[in-house]
């Protein structure tokens, strides 16, 4: 009996030593953090602790693993959560591609910011800037114009690829269209909501219904037959019904609570590029974070350069641009 206390003293003294060892040597103060799938015994090594113990626990829990089998994300969580460790991927990110770090504002440092809504579907014009900001109700909406014609829909795909909310026209006579699935398609894949704006209510043969059962056909359902996707009906020419479309898309942008940082450095997306034969390269910019400055430089893919001049929608000269504000820029570039 006192052989056996001595043993079992000595054990616990052992498993407190573990412990012990354990906590004085786990990384980053708990967190663990990876950048890549980890074999069993790379693993343990990162953690401190030997390979049987995750051999040991798989087996408890029914999987067989060895010391050089990769485990997966979902693997390596439940072995970090199992010996006491938060755990965190981060991805690698080559120094040419820095626009796909990933931001992590404080959400003290957030304040609320315009949506940017993107126009879709049966359009048959554009703004020459590609973007604009309208005032309603003393709040700005940016609206991102794209023509409605199958050619330009790489154009609407970049455009939904910075959309918080996509106003989808439909004409009343015509109904669903090849462009209108196109535009549905754009704004699923960006997994923004919809908002459909019934145009031509004015002209002969509108048929609302019509329209909103052939969008049923396409699983885009109106709040009428239970749907989540606002209806809103409109004459673009006769002006009739933009007040309550836009009423709409400040309801729906509230409900989103958009919010960035605008003390920060910019960073946004470009809509379009040309090289002006008068002024050089020109660029529409679309500023998703931080604020920019009319003399910040910026860098786009491989090329950088100085910004020469801003400009709005109007043309007006600006000295900055916040969060959801497009802009026109000429810069004085350089290639890396």
């Amino acid at each position: 009996m006192k052989d056996y206390k001595v043993k079992q003293k000595r054990e616990a003294n052992i498993v407190s030593k573990n412990n012990k060892k354990n906590e004085a040597n786990k990384v980053n103060g708990g967190v663990f953090v990876y950048t890549k799938a980890l074999t069993v015994g790379e693993l343990a090594k990162e953690l401190n602790i030997l390979p049987s113990e995750i051999i040991k626990y798989f087996f408890l829990n029914r999987k067989i693993v060895t010391i050089n089998q990769t485990l997966d994300d979902d693997s390596i969580g439940e072995v970090c959560l199992q010996f006491g460790y938060d755990f965190k991927k981060e991805e690698i990110v080559a120094e040419e591609d820095f626009e796909k770090v990933k931001i992590e504002d404080d959400e003290s440092l957030l304040k609320p910011r315009p949506p940017v809504v993107t126009v879709m579907g049966h359009v048959d014009h554009s703004q020459e800037i590609g973007a604009y900001v309208k005032e309603f109700k003393g709040q700005k909406i940016t609206f991102i114009d794209t023509p409605g014609h199958e050619a330009f829909s790489a154009m609407r795909a970049r455009g939904a690829s910075v959309t918080d909310i996509v106003v989808l026209v439909v004409a009343a006579d015509d109904g669903v269209m090849p462009q209108t699935i196109e535009a549905i398609d754009h704004a699923k894949a960006a997994n923004v909501p919809i908002i459909v704006a019934i145009n031509k209510m004015d002209v002969p043969g509108a048929n609302p219904e019509k329209v909103i059962n052939e969008l049923m056909q396409h699983d885009v359902i109106a709040e009428k037959y239970g749907g989540d996707v606002m209806t809103v009906e409109i004459s673009a020419k006769k002006n009739i019904g933009i007040e309550n479309l836009l009423d709409t898309i400040l309801l729906e942008a509230e409900m989103l609570e958009l919010k960035a940082n605008p003390d920060r450095y910019a960073i946004g997306t470009v809509l379009e590029a040309e090289l002006d034969s008068g002024c050089g390269p020109k660029a529409t910019l679309l500023v998703q974070n931080g604020t920019l400055l009319s003399s910040d430089y910026v860098v786009v893919g491989t090329v950088y350069g100085k910004v020469r001049r801003m400009t709005n929608e109007h043309n007006k000269v600006l000295k900055s641009a916040t969060p959801s504000i497009p802009v026109s820029i000429i810069i004085l570039y350089y290639v890396r």
